[in-house]
C-alpha cells in the first residue's frame, strides 16, 4: 500500500459524519389524544365495594366454627341448647 493510500484512508477513519439533531416526538399526537378521550368516556367509574349490612342488635349470625372436638361434646352432653351455652361461653370470654 502507498503512503498517499495509507493518508487517505486515515484521513477517511478520522472524519466525523454529519449527523443532524435528534428531533423530539411532538407533543400533541391527535391519535393519542382522541383515544384517551374515547377511554374517558367509555370507562365505568370504579365502584366501591358493597358494605355489609348491619344486624340488628339482637339477631344472631350464622357463622361456621371449626372446635375441638371434646370441647363439643362437653357442650353438647345436657342436651338441646347446646348452641346457647357456647354463645354464653363466648360472650364471658369476650368480657360483654
Amino acid at each position: 500500500m502507498t503512503s498517499a493510500a495509507i493518508g487517505t484512508l486515515t484521513s477517511l477513519r478520522n472524519r466525523t459524519c454529519y449527523k443532524p439533531p435528534m428531533s423530539r416526538r411532538p407533543t400533541y399526537d391527535p391519535r393519542t389524544a382522541a383515544e384517551k378521550a374515547f377511554k374517558a368516556a367509555t370507562t365505568k367509574p370504579v365502584e366501591a365495594p358493597p358494605k355489609a349490612p348491619l344486624s340488628p342488635p339482637g339477631v344472631k349470625e350464622m357463622v361456621s366454627l371449626r372446635i375441638d372436638r371434646d370441647v363439643l361434646d362437653f357442650f353438647q352432653e345436657d342436651g338441646p341448647g347446646w348452641q346457647d351455652r357456647i354463645n354464653a361461653a363466648l360472650r364471658k370470654a369476650a368480657g360483654k
